[in-house]
């Protein structure tokens, strides 16, 4: 059931963006065609998800100590 929950998890549109913006820097990086344009993309787009995961986190956290 938690295996279940955690691939629907996967499947959101954020999760999504961010695993194929991963995949495409990966290609990038091992051509040697990253630039400063799409670094900015990419850092603001991983701060988000991991952001808003760090927030969704402490959501919980402070509702499961209540």
């Amino acid at each position: 059931m938690e295996l279940k929950k955690r691939l629907a998890n996967l499947l959101t549109v954020k999760s999504l963006v961010t695993i194929i913006l991963t995949f495409v820097f990966a290609y990038m990086a091992i051509t040697g065609g990253i630039t400063q344009d799409f670094m900015t993309v990419y850092a603001v787009v991983i701060a988000f998800y991991f952001g808003t995961q760090q927030a969704k986190k402490e959501t919980i956290d402070k509702a499961g100590e209540q």
